[in-house]
């Protein structure tokens, strides 16, 4: 008598399984604006050329100003009613504890976010704000703060939600791929921020899998870069130490799942200085009238500052807005 044949491995991120997120989703998180690039924002180029195609995904405009809710909410949903019950606890530098601690409001479960000494007081208060308990240990994304997390969650019986790498939550990032697709079908390029990997693995995803041809570019701080480190190594590469103003990019390594589904798939990574930061967060400003943090505004930096030209119509991923009022005050004033 022959056996049957095995099923078919399903893949942990799948355009099912973002599928799913979005469904878990809906009413939930917000179908986020594409936005139209002002002709004024365009003029800021080097060479000034048109830009007529570029949009912006305002990611920055999620419940708790960060598309990192869509991950959240779609890792804590799936968790079963017994475990969710215990709480949660996670490791963030700001967006995502807030998102976290935001899901876990809705679901009337405790949340415990451990974060870097260093991190924003603008995130900080966020977290609180939305009733999550704050923990401090270490610096952004250091052994200390990942093992005072996993010890909390063993301590008291939390579940951990990774900031990025797991699949729940990298199939909710992804649903920001789904309505990039239906709200622009043409798109012939999108650029992603990148921290850990998450948010660019989800997108690329849900693109890829229905239109295989759009060109998929991440872009990081040039004094975090993790994922241009992992192109030229061919795997995630551990940097010695991280800097920017983008505080929610500090990641020193891509996520083993996260980098799975970006190699081979993510044609380039582009570096953009300070400068280039502090530029476009004032740009977006002035000519779109869009608060952005410096972390979500590394997208328009690349373009404004030529280094890319991304194939038009190109999206431009704003990923958070979550920045201090002092910080955003000197930014825009120059």
């Amino acid at each position: 008598m022959s056996l049957p044949a095995p099923a078919p491995a399903v893949a942990p991120v799948s355009l099912a399984t973002i599928r799913e997120a979005a469904r878990l989703l809906a009413g939930v998180s917000v179908r986020t604006p594409m936005v139209h690039v002002a002709s004024d924002l365009a003029r800021r180029t080097p060479d000034g050329g048109p830009l007529a195609g570029l949009f912006l995904k305002c990611e920055h405009l999620q419940p708790i100003g960060a598309f990192k809710v869509r991950g959240a909410h779609a890792a804590i949903s799936r968790l079963g009613a017994e475990r969710r019950a215990r709480g949660v606890v996670t490791s963030s530098s700001g967006n995502h504890g807030q998102a976290v601690a935001w899901v876990a409001r809705r679901f009337g479960i405790r949340s415990v976010v451990v974060m870097p000494e260093s991190a924003p007081a603008v995130k900080v208060a966020g977290v609180q704000r939305h009733g999550g308990e704050v923990v401090f240990a270490g610096a952004t994304r250091s052994p200390e703060q990942q093992r005072r997390a996993e010890q909390l969650a063993d301590q008291d019986g939390l579940a951990f939600i990774p900031p990025f790498d797991h699949p729940d939550v990298i199939s909710g990032q992804g649903t920001a791929g789904l309505e990039i697709l239906e709200q622009l079908p043409d798109v012939r390029s999108v650029l992603v921020p990148v921290g850990g990997g998450g948010l660019l693995a989800g997108i690329t995803t849900a693109i890829r899998a229905q239109r295989p041809e759009v060109e998929m570019i991440g872009v990081e701080p040039a004094g975090a870069a993790k994922l241009s480190a992992a192109l030229a190594a061919g795997a995630p590469t551990t940097l010695a130490e991280t800097a920017s103003l983008a505080d929610g990019l500090l990641t020193r390594a891509i996520g083993a799942l996260p980098w799975s589904l970006i190699a081979g798939a993510v044609s380039r990574a582009v570096q953009v200085t300070e400068e280039e930061i502090r530029l476009a967060v004032r740009v977006l400003f002035e000519a779109q009238g869009l608060r952005v943090e410096p972390s979500g505004a590394v997208t328009v930096a690349a373009v404004l500052s030529g280094r890319v030209r991304p194939p038009e119509p190109a999206v431009l991923v704003l990923s958070g807005g979550n920045v201090d009022q002092a910080l955003f005050e000197q930014l825009v004033a120059g």
